[in-house]
């Protein structure tokens, strides 16, 4: 049983919180678009920017990690508000009758 040793879950662990912020993140998109449009995209451009100098600046590896995911995720997340509404415009999410067009 030698080779089961050196077990390291944390590229598992990583993996894990990708997926958990991905997901959060898609969900989080298609609330803020119906709710607000794509005025909130600079909330996720300085999220993006402060996660990532929390990246750079932090030094345990694992919350860098994250740190850094949440950053590349967040700055993903503009991209993904503007294609929002064109999902909406196509009819694939419903759209707000309170928000203007």
């Amino acid at each position: 049983m030698e080779f089961l040793a050196p077990l390291n879950f944390n590229g598992l662990i990583i993996g894990l919180f990708t997926f958990i912020i991905i997901g959060l993140l898609h969900s989080l998109i298609i609330k803020v678009e119906y709710y607000w449009g794509i005025k909130p995209w600079r909330v996720f451009l300085a999220i993006s920017i402060i996660s990532a100098i929390a990246s750079i600046i932090t030094p345990n590896f694992f919350i860098s990690a994250l740190c850094g995911i949440l950053a590349f995720t967040s700055f993903w997340s503009i991209f993904e508000i503007f294609q929002q509404v064109k999902r909406v415009k196509r009819g694939w999410f419903p759209e707000n009758p309170k928000q203007k067009s």
